[in-house]
C-alpha cells in the first residue's frame, strides 16, 4: 500500500509520505511461536533470568530450610505462628525445591540453549572462513598510521604476514596488502561461559534428582546407620532409591568443644569444635575420625557434616516400685550462646498416668534476682536440670505423628513448676527426686553431648566443580583478551621506496589498538631495512 506522493519541491523526487497509521503484520500461532521464542532465546532475557535466579535464591538464606535444617524450620514455625503459614504456603521453606524457583530455573536453561547452539553455529563457521579483505581507505580505520621504508612491496607483505603470524594472527594475502585478525579465544570463552553454566544447571538438577540429604542427631557414646529408619529427617531427590545408600555406620565417641578463656570480652565464644567418631563401612575394619566445622567427614559416597550441637540429658524414672520405666538421652535444643537449652520428655507408659515433662538445661547456672536461672557459660561448670510435669493425655494413641520438640498441653493438667504449687524439679547430675501423687521418681544420670549431624549425598558434585572451573576460566578468557584485525597495505613508489599503511579494527573496547597497530608498523620497517621516516 502507498501514500500519496509528497509536493514539497525540498523533497527529493520519487519521495513518498509515510502513511498516517501503519498497517501492522498479523501474526498467526506459529508467529507468536516464533517472537516468544526469540525473546527467550535472547541474551538480554538470559541474563535477566540468571539475576532473577539470583533475587529468587535469597528467601533460603533469610528462612532456615526443610532440606539443610529442618529443626530450624521447626523452631521458626514456633516462633513466627503469624508470617509461618504464608510463607509455608509460598513454599519458602523449600525455596530450591519451590514451583517458582525451579520455574526460573528451567527457563534460564531453555534461553542458554537457544544462545549458545546458534552462536556455537556461528563461531564455528567465522574460524573456518578466511580474514575480510583489505579495505580501500584505511585512514578511515582506528590506529592508522603510515610508515615509509626501502624494499619490495611484495616483500614488504610477506614480512608484515610473518610478523602477525608470530604474533597470534590468522592471515590471508591479498595482492598488495595483509589481514589479519586474532582474539576468536574471546569468543571461544564466551561460549565456555555459557556452556558450563548449561552444564553447572545439569549437573545440579541430576544431583538434586539422585541425591538426598538427611539429619540425625548422634549422643555421645551412640551411633547412627546409613539406612532409612536411623534418620530424624530425610529428603531424598526425585529419582532417589533405596540402593543409593551405601552401608556404614558412625558412633560418636567423644565430643570436644573449645571456648575462648582469656579475653573476658569474649569470653564462653566458641573456637573450635571437634567429634571424634569410629567409623565402620560394611565388611570393613573400624576406623577412627573427626569431624570438624567446615572440615566433613566422608564416607560411603557421602559428607557428613558437623551443623550443630548441645547436650543431651538421660533422665531415669523409676515406677514406686522402683522398676525402670524410661531412661535415655533427651537432646535438648540450645536457645543461647551459652547453651540455655529447651527439651521434652514423654512417657506415656509404665507409671499410673503419662506423664509429660518440659526440661530447661543450664550448662553453668546462675540465679538471677528474681530468682530465675541463666546459663553464665556454655560448658558444665555447674549443670541444673529443672522440670515441669505434666499429667493426662500426651496424643501419643491417635495414630498420627507427633513432634518430638513439642508438647501438647491442650490435654494435659501440670503438677509441677509454675503455678501448680508445686515447684519445678531441679537435678543435678546424680541427684534423685521423687515425683508427686506417688508416680515414682526421677534421676539425671548423667549429661552427655549430642552432635547434629547432616549427611549430603550428591553423585554429581564432581562434575559440578568442573563446570563451575570452566565458567571462571571462560569468564577471565571473554574478559582479557581482545579481538583485533588488522591490516598491512605496501605501494611501490616511483623512486624505489615503499608507502606503508597499517590500521586496526577492534571488536568490542579495546584501548591498546592503536599502540599495537604503532608498535607493529615499527617492528614491521626496522625488519625491512632502512627507516625513512614516517
Amino acid at each position: 500500500m502507498s501514500s500519496p506522493q509528497s509536493s514539497d519541491s525540498s523533497r527529493p523526487q520519487g519521495h513518498f509520505d509515510a502513511p498516517e497509521t501503519i498497517q501492522q503484520p498479523k501474526l498467526n500461532f506459529v508467529g507468536y511461536l516464533r517472537f516468544f521464542w526469540r525473546q527467550l532465546t535472547s541474551m538480554r532475557t538470559a541474563l535477566f533470568l540468571l539475576l532473577l535466579l539470583a533475587i529468587a535464591a535469597i528467601p533460603g538464606s533469610l528462612v532456615p530450610q526443610v532440606s539443610s535444617d529442618p529443626n530450624g524450620v521447626i523452631q521458626y514455625k514456633a516462633n513466627n505462628p503469624g508470617i509461618a503459614p504464608i510463607l509455608d504456603k509460598l513454599q519458602v521453606f523449600t525455596t530450591y525445591s519451590s514451583v517458582w524457583f525451579s520455574a526460573i530455573y528451567l527457563l534460564l536453561f531453555i534461553s542458554l540453549i537457544g544462545c549458545v547452539i546458534p552462536r556455537t553455529k556461528h563461531h564455528f563457521d567465522a574460524l573456518r572462513a578466511r580474514p575480510p579483505r583489505t579495505p580501500a581507505r584505511l585512514q578511515r580505520l582506528e590506529g592508522f598510521t603510515a610508515r615509509s621504508a626501502t624494499g619490495d612491496a611484495a616483500t614488504a607483505v610477506l614480512v608484515a604476514r610473518d610478523l602477525l603470524r608470530k604474533q597470534g594472527y590468522r592471515t590471508e594475502v591479498y595482492e598488495d596488502s595483509v589481514s589479519a585478525e586474532r582474539g576468536y579465544l574471546r569468543e571461544t570463552g564466551n561460549l565456555v561461559f555459557h556452556t558450563a553454566l548449561i552444564g553447572v544447571l545439569v549437573t545440579v538438577g541430576i544431583g538434586g534428582g539422585f541425591g538426598y540429604t538427611g539429619q540425625r542427631v548422634v549422643v555421645e557414646g551412640y551411633a547412627m546407620t546409613n539406612t532409612l529408619a536411623s534418620y530424624d529427617s530425610f529428603n531424598p531427590g526425585r529419582f532417589f532409591t533405596d540402593a543409593a545408600l551405601e552401608p556404614y555406620s558412625i558412633a560418636l565417641d567423644t565430643f570436644v568443644p573449645t571456648y575462648e578463656e582469656q579475653n573476658l570480652d569474649a569470653l564462653g565464644q566458641p573456637t573450635d569444635f571437634v567429634a571424634n567418631v569410629t567409623t565402620t563401612l560394611r565388611g570393613g575394619e573400624p576406623q577412627k575420625a573427626t569431624i570438624k566445622v567446615n572440615e566433613p567427614l566422608n564416607i560411603g559416597g557421602t559428607d557428613v557434616f558437623l551443623l550443630g550441637n548441645g547436650y543431651a540429658p538421660v533422665v531415669t524414672v523409676r515406677d514406686p516400685d522402683g522398676n525402670v520405666v524410661f531412661s535415655q538421652p533427651t537432646a535438648c535444643l540450645p536457645q543461647d550462646a551459652n547453651l540455655r537449652s529447651n527439651c521434652i520428655i514423654k512417657i506415656p507408659d509404665g507409671l499410673a498416668q503419662q506423664v509429660g515433662m518440659i526440661g530447661f538445661f543450664y550448662p553453668t547456672a546462675a540465679p538471677m534476682a528474681d530468682g530465675t536461672l541463666i546459663s553464665s557459660y556454655p560448658d558444665t561448670i555447674n549443670p541444673v536440670l529443672s522440670l515441669f510435669m505434666y499429667t493426662g493425655d500426651l496424643g501419643l494413641d491417635n495414630g498420627q505423628g507427633t513432634n518430638a520438640y513439642a508438647l501438647s498441653l491442650d490435654n494435659l493438667t501440670q503438677i509441677v513448676g509454675a503455678d501448680s504449687g508445686t515447684p519445678a524439679i531441679q537435678l543435678r547430675p546424680g541427684d534423685k527426686a521423687d515425683l508427686p501423687d506417688g508416680l515414682g521418681s526421677i534421676e539425671l544420670t548423667s549429661v552427655p553431648r549430642f552432635v547434629s549431624l547432616d549427611i549430603h549425598h550428591d553423585p554429581a558434585q564432581l562434575w559440578v566443580l568442573l563446570f563451575a572451573v570452566l565458567v571462571v576460566a571462560g569468564l577471565v578468557t571473554s574478559l582479557f583478551i581482545p579481538r583485533r584485525r588488522v591490516w598491512v597495505k605496501a605501494a611501490q613508489n616511483d623512486d624505489g621506496t615503499l608507502s606503508l599503511e597499517y590500521a586496526g579494527l577492534a571488536r568490542g573496547d579495546d584501548p591498546g589498538l592503536d599502540a599495537a597497530v604503532a608498535e607493529f608498523a615499527d617492528r614491521h620497517t626496522d625488519q625491512l631495512g632502512l627507516k625513512v621516516g614516517p
